[in-house]
């Protein structure tokens, strides 16, 4: 049975995660249908955060991959430990064991390092498996990984084939920095995560920002928002208003006008290309100050 969406709008408040009906249809259809989510979106929209809030309302370990150019099995999947198997080989010389006999010792499991995706298909209770930014991966560690998720095993040569004893709730994500593989979207469900409404940017400050009063909260909120409309390069997530939210907070701000300049000088946690902090200038943020107050 599909688990309810209003009890997973409750649970992912309570561990601090706002969300929208739409998502939580997609993680209650993620655990009914043990199907891979991709969650693509501008960087910091809280892509990353779904799959935290994921764990925390399952009580799911959190076991996370991050991506990026030049990975391969060995990072994603296992290695074995030379050195502790070279150690081996020197503390057996002495012993009157057989060349097959030492190779099979030091191929034995105890010497496996286990890398995130083998650690998600090896644990007895599903964990929350995140794959993120997996568009920063090669081709061809993304089409290896969609065999992976098809089958949810993993082939170690030397052991043979290791089959997942529970199937982990897979969380993918992706900026957009290049094209996704056909193959990889039609085999999981997916969800795009935008820049939250007004409305939802003051929830997730209320709920993330201990001690921050209302009416700031409103302001920062609106700036933000006017912000975004901008002709910016990067665009600032939800991150940067959480960052920026506990900033004025330490600089004693309870009101955007107290300090212009400081307001200004603030930017560094909202801005984050010279391009962007050069186009915005004190007669942009007194600009939007004005407008958000």
């Amino acid at each position: 049975m599909i688990p309810d969406r209003t009890q997973i709008l409750e649970r992912l408040t309570e561990v601090g995660y706002v969300a929208e009906p739409q998502l939580a249809m997609a993680l209650a259809l993620m655990q009914e249908l043990r199907r891979p989510l991709l969650l693509e979106g501008e960087a910091g929209v809280g892509k990353t955060e779904v799959a935290k809030a994921l764990a925390a309302v399952l009580d799911a370990r959190l076991i996370r991959l991050q991506c990026y150019e030049g990975l391969d099995a060995n990072a994603a999947v296992y290695e074995w430990d030379y050195q502790r198997q070279l150690l081996a080989i020197k503390i057996w010389e002495s012993e009157s064991l057989s060349a097959a006999e030492k190779e099979r010792h030091i191929f034995d499991e105890a010497f496996l390092l286990k890398r995130p995706l083998l650690q998600a298909i090896s644990m007895e209770q599903p964990p929350v498996l995140l794959i993120d930014e997996i568009d920063r991966a090669d081709e061809e560690f993304e089409a290896y990984l969609l065999e992976v998720l098809s089958d949810f095993q993993v082939s170690i040569p030397e052991l043979g084939t290791v089959t997942a004893q529970a199937i982990p709730y897979v969380v993918l994500t992706s900026n957009g920095t290049r094209e996704l593989s056909d193959a990889l979207r039609r085999r999981c469900l997916y969800h795009y995560v935008d820049f939250p409404s007004p409305d939802k940017e003051l929830r997730i400050l209320l709920a993330r920002v201990p001690g921050i009063e209302r009416d700031l909260a409103q302001q920062i909120v609106r700036f933000v928002q006017g912000l975004r409309k901008e002709d910016l390069q990067k665009k600032p997530g939800v991150a940067e208003s959480l960052d920026w939210a506990d900033a004025l907070l330490g600089l004693g701000m309870s009101d955007l006008l107290t300090d212009m300049e400081a307001l200004h000088e603030s930017l560094m946690c909202l801005l984050k290309t010279q391009e962007d902090r050069a186009v915005v200038t004190i007669e942009v943020v007194e600009r939007l100050a004005g407008k958000a107050v």
